[in-house]
């Protein structure tokens, strides 16, 4: 029998106000580590659908997507969980935000910081993936794709039929 291999999916928001990004700082296997507001992408989900609710999650800010930064894989190596290896796909999206909404921040999110990318780049080696810093770079280089290449058949969001 033959191994099945699929990536997670997940969703970043690039979010940029002033110059500064902002992050979560989080728990994960690996200690506490530093990230955009993202997660996964959740079975019936738009990716859309997935980076307005875990913005919203991680950072009790609404979030509102203008365009796809890009799609990155990656792999992480998990020296907690004994060299496990996951692939991730990822998702990031660039937007805007209004005022934090008064909300509890999701399980395992410490705190949202506005960072510059100078001080994100400083504490790299906390990041929870390389695609942090790539993410932002390519933000700042201008990197951008319209949300009409971003699209999602009926078939995969909403409720399956019943059979």
């Amino acid at each position: 029998m033959s191994e099945v291999w699929k990536p997670s999916v997940t969703v970043a928001a690039i979010i940029e106000r002033q110059s500064r990004f902002l992050m979560v700082e989080e728990h994960s296997g690996d200690g506490i580590r530093i990230n955009q507001p993202a997660g996964h992408l959740e079975a019936g989900e738009s990716l859309l659908d997935a980076v307005v609710r875990e913005a919203l999650e991680e950072s009790a800010h609404v979030f509102t997507p203008t365009a796809l930064v890009g799609t990155y894989l990656s792999r992480n190596v998990s020296s907690s969980r004994g060299g496990l290896s996951v692939t991730y796909l990822r998702f990031a999206f660039a937007g805007s935000v209004g005022a934090p909404l008064e909300r509890a921040l999701d399980e395992g999110i410490l705190r949202t910081l506005w960072m510059t990318r100078d001080e994100l780049a400083a504490c790299a080696d906390r990041h929870r993936s390389p695609l942090v810093l790539r993410c932002v770079d390519d933000y700042l280089r201008g990197q951008r794709a319209p949300l009409e290449l971003v699209h999602a058949d009926p078939s995969a969001i909403g409720a399956l039929p019943q059979q």
